[in-house]
């Protein structure tokens, strides 16, 4: 049983890493010139002057809602695991994690919506740049977190508490 709890907050702890690089790290689009813009601020060095010129990425409403959905994830998935170490001390045997999946799911939802959002406004995101581009690691982990969120989610809600 307690390799079981031992993978089974592995897993979860996978997925806030996952989820944290995603939202935070610097590569959600990849310019031709292999630029990359992540969800916050677009720094550039400018040798002139030597010192990071830094903008925000986008004013879009669009956008803010990527933002807003992908902390909102990272703050399901904590919230998730503080439950579930919670209720493990707390719950009577044979009681079910029905809260902690329920949460584990709403982040699984919460980061399908941002990368859909994203992936499909990601033209306006970024009028003012060079045509072309790709989407960068973290847009990928987004998509990596998704599946192993909602596989996490599904997990806890069939997952029972032994002796």
């Amino acid at each position: 049983m307690s390799l079981l709890l031992l993978g089974v907050t592995a897993f979860h702890i996978i997925i806030l890493v996952i989820l944290f690089v995603a939202t935070l790290d610097k590569s959600w689009w990849v310019f031709p010139d292999e630029e990359t813009v992540n969800l916050w601020y677009d720094c550039l060095y400018d040798n002139n002057t030597e010192a990071w010129l830094c903008s925000s990425v986008s004013d879009n409403e669009w956008f803010h809602a990527v933002q807003a959905l992908m902390v909102l994830a990272i703050l399901f998935s904590s919230f998730s695991f503080v439950l579930f170490m919670c209720q493990l001390y707390t719950i009577e045997r044979g009681g079910l994690f029905y809260a902690t999946g329920i949460f584990q799911i709403f982040a699984s939802l919460a980061v399908f919506t941002g990368a859909v959002i994203y992936a499909s406004h990601v033209n306006e995101f970024h009028p003012t740049r060079k045509a072309g581009g790709y989407f960068g690691h973290c847009f990928v982990l987004a998509w990596v977190a998704f599946p192993l969120s909602m596989i996490s989610g599904i997990m806890y809600i069939h997952l029972r508490k032994r002796e």
